[in-house]
């Protein structure tokens, strides 16, 4: 019998009080980034949605930390995922006797980390340039769009 090592830990987040929506806003950039990238991005970006999500990371990295023993540098989020969740229902009061319904949307959200020293399933040397160039890292800087520098449409007639 064999002996196969993980190289996986997950956090699970249950009943999280946000729609899904505004939850897979958040979890869309930090998907397939690095641990201490997530950290910065979530730090950084300004929804709401953004610190339970960070928590989450948290715990997975600490979850890898304490099972596998690996180091926070290694880890790589490798599938993020927001499900929806239940719908709380309540009443609120409005004038002459009636009530409107309000809804509270929940979502389910799951962080699941890899330990990339971990994997022996991945042999570079086999790997064609194409697939390689597939993984690389986009680039994500901005570039300052100048409107002032073609004259602006206002010179146009």
């Amino acid at each position: 019998m064999l002996n196969k090592r993980t190289t996986e830990v997950y956090a699970l987040g249950q009943h999280i009080s946000m729609s899904a929506h505004k939850a897979r806003r958040v979890i869309d950039q930090i998907r397939g980034r690095s641990y201490e990238e997530t950290l910065m991005i979530l730090e950084l970006m300004p929804y709401r949605a953004c610190y339970p999500i960070f928590k989450l990371v948290y715990s997975a990295a600490a979850n890898a930390s304490s099972n596998m023993g690996s180091n926070e540098a290694n880890l790589v989020i490798s599938k993020a995922e927001v499900n929806k969740g239940t719908i709380m229902k309540r009443l609120k009061h409005r004038a002459r006797g009636r009530s409107f319904a309000i809804q509270k949307p929940t979502c389910h959200v799951t962080i699941v980390m890899k330990d990339i020293s971990l994997d022996e399933s991945i042999d570079t040397d086999s790997i064609t340039w194409s697939q390689k160039a597939k993984w690389k890292k986009k680039d994500t800087t901005m570039s300052y769009y100048d409107m002032y520098s073609n004259g602006g449409t206002w010179d146009k007639k």
